[in-house]
């Protein structure tokens, strides 16, 4: 086994909200890596069926669910308990993030999460209409919050694989692809010089683009919806609208597009759900593949990242950024079952622990497009063989997430008055470092494949043949 570096100590007490399949992954994690008082670390969740993993470690529970009345009280026991900064590190579902956050930085504590969640009834809430139920919006809520409270206590915002991690490959493809160019560029330093170097590379877009083939050693059962990590997560994230940064070189909107009227402007959506719109994409196992155009913050928080503006504050460069996520085989399956019967959810979740998968990986990674070379990936194809002899209580598709929580939380440790940042504002170079001997190999690959490769075939098709790399030819309905 390699030698496991101690990143650093976390002084105060550490309160883990939630744990389900991402909190059992990353509970060893922070044992491995960091130094702290085991008597003052707590893990609060409403279900205990995991509680013998921190019975059998000496790490107290509290068995119950955070809610609008009582987290400040139960937050506050803990997080200051015995003095010195805490370190609050969030994987729940239905609970707010924002307030969380809020009250961790008022209690001076260090605090993350791996996405915007909201208190319960958010995501099926109809009559908020489909703009107030975007990523975008929930995303604003957390920018609003830093411009009214900037600096302080570092909060670290959509912190797991993606977003999270994804932001800092971009960063990296973005490296690879200037040296490979020849760009005689300074190293961008800056928000604003990261956006310039990805305009003068020529890069139109940018695909999260994943292809999970881990299989399970089972058939999926009917009316069970099964996934490699979080199934109320993803279905949460799946009957949101689709979302995608909107680039400005896009010619065509679709017709069931939205725009957003305030904010950053770098996104819109689609009227429909995000878990069932397909896109074309690509990644190294499987070539050419459909993706699911499922909502993420990275899609809002990359493409309003790499923004150039003008003199008057107009948008004269941006990319258009989407996730493309191919599950594994089962989820499809479970998203045929669930929209073929008008989006009525199984009766039965299941998350594959590591024990119950056969084999395969989860290739996660990003396809930067439209520049000199057509298009590049550059990402982790981590597989559960791996994953199994690098760490316990997890598939590929959660040490992916694991430990970029793990990279989020030294970066932390290490920039404690950060205030609240996004992954894509922290340093790539130092989380890649603490998060790769958890990623398996880690490649880059050219591709000449476009949107249209085989198209049009046996029927006419509504394409644009002057411009491969526009939304119209990605998008596949």
């Amino acid at each position: 086994m390699p030698h496991w570096p101690r990143h650093g100590r976390i002084e105060g007490p550490i309160v883990m909200i939630g744990f389900g399949s991402i909190g059992k992954g990353t509970l060893p994690l922070i044992e491995r890596h960091f130094a702290f008082d085991p008597e003052r670390f707590v893990v609060i969740d409403p279900d205990d069926s995991d509680r013998k993993l921190l019975d059998d470690r000496g790490v107290r529970f509290v068995h119950l669910g955070l809610t609008r009345d009582n987290y400040r009280e139960i937050l506050s026991k803990h997080l200051t308990q015995g003095g010195a900064q805490g370190f609050c590190v969030n994987l729940s579902v239905d609970t707010s993030s924002l307030d969380i956050m809020r009250f961790c930085r008022e209690l001076g504590a260090l605090y993350i999460d791996t996405v915007i969640e909201p208190w319960p009834g958010f995501y099926f809430d109809q009559a908020r209409g489909n703009k107030a139920r975007t990523n975008y919006a929930l995303r604003e809520t957390v920018l609003a919050e830093r411009r009214a409270n900037p600096g302080g206590p570092t909060a670290v915002s959509c912190c797991g694989a993606n977003p999270g991690m994804v932001s800092w490959f971009v960063k990296q493809a973005l490296v690879n692809l200037a040296r490979d160019l020849g760009d005689k560029g300074e190293a961008p330093k800056t928000k604003d010089e990261w956006g310039r170097l990805a305009q003068r590379l020529g890069v139109k877009g940018i695909h999260i683009a994943e292809r999970d083939t881990q299989r399970a050693k089972s058939p999926k059962p009917r009316n069970v919806f099964v996934n490699t990590w979080s199934v109320e997560g993803f279905l949460s994230e799946g009957m949101q609208p689709a979302e995608l940064g909107w680039g400005t070189h896009e010619t065509w909107t679709p017709p069931n597009a939205s725009f957003h009227d305030k904010g950053c402007g770098a996104a819109i959506f689609l009227n429909q759900p995000g878990a069932n719109t397909r896109v074309r994409s690509w990644t190294p196992t499987a070539r050419g593949q459909y993706g699911f155009l499922v909502t993420h913050n990275e899609s809002i928080s990359i493409a309003d990242y790499y923004t150039v503006r003008d003199r008057d504050g107009e948008a004269v460069y941006r990319p258009t950024c989407h996730y493309a996520y191919h599950p594994c085989d089962d989820a499809v399956l479970s998203l045929h079952e669930l929209f073929g019967r008008a989006g009525e959810m199984q009766s039965a979740q299941h998350i594959l622990g590591e024990a119950e998968i056969l084999d395969g990986i989860d290739e996660l990674g990003v396809l930067l497009y439209g520049h000199a070379r057509n298009a590049y990936w550059y990402g982790s194809q981590l597989s559960v063989e791996e994953t199994r002899a690098l760490a316990p209580y997890q598939n590929a598709t959660g040490l992916q997430v694991t430990s970029a929580v793990l990279a989020g939380m030294v970066w932390a440790l290490e920039n404690p008055k950060a205030g609240i940042v996004e992954a894509d504002e922290m340093d790539f170079r130092r989380c890649l470092e603490v998060q790769r001997p958890y990623l398996g190999p880690v490649i880059g690959v050219t591709t000449d494949w476009t949107p249209l490769a085989g198209r049009p075939g046996l029927f006419p098709e509504d394409i644009d043949e002057s411009d491969p790399w526009q939304f119209r030819n990605v998008l596949a309905g």
